[in-house]
């Protein structure tokens, strides 16, 4: 659209289905440039992504042409037929329902960045479900418990 002008940085944060750790290290690098290829085939700017083997964060610079329901919808799906289809992981792959969107300001785009590319270390002092809730409370998102990211089983 001429003369529209936006600065949309956003995070996602979803987890695997049951929180079951399935995102292997040998190939979850592969899987993180898929994702990339998917956002950018729809116009947006990746500037990090990082996984745990039950969780993912991808953190974009958005383009305003697609809904943000639309494009997790299509990340999720896509990702996990390709998954399925180069046979990357053992068990049946799926991501769980549901997702965390959360927006930020430029000035704190390298934290972001910083913040995500340091998820294994982060992960070895604080629990995934604590995290969410953390960013849910910081970002004061109305939740409810019995719609949180379901302990692993």
């Amino acid at each position: 659209m001429a003369n529209s002008y936006t600065q949309i940085h956003i995070q996602f944060v979803f987890a695997v289905k049951y929180r079951a750790a399935l995102i292997g290290n040998d190939w979850k690098e592969k899987l993180h440039q898929y994702i990339t290829g998917i956002f950018q085939e729809n116009g947006h700017k990746m500037l990090q992504i990082n996984s745990m083997p039950d969780h993912i964060h991808i953190f974009i610079g958005m383009r305003p042409n697609q809904s943000v329901s639309s494009l997790i919808q299509n990340v999720k799906t896509e990702s996990s037929k390709w998954i399925k289809a180069e046979n990357l992981c053992s068990k049946p792959f799926a991501w769980q329902e549901g997702y965390g969107a959360f927006s930020y300001a430029k000035s704190q785009v390298p934290v972001v960045i910083r913040y995500i590319q340091n998820q294994e270390t982060h992960h070895q002092k604080e629990t995934f479900l604590s995290e969410y809730r953390k960013f849910l409370t910081a970002f004061e998102i109305d939740w409810d418990e019995e719609y949180i990211f379901k302990e692993p089983e």
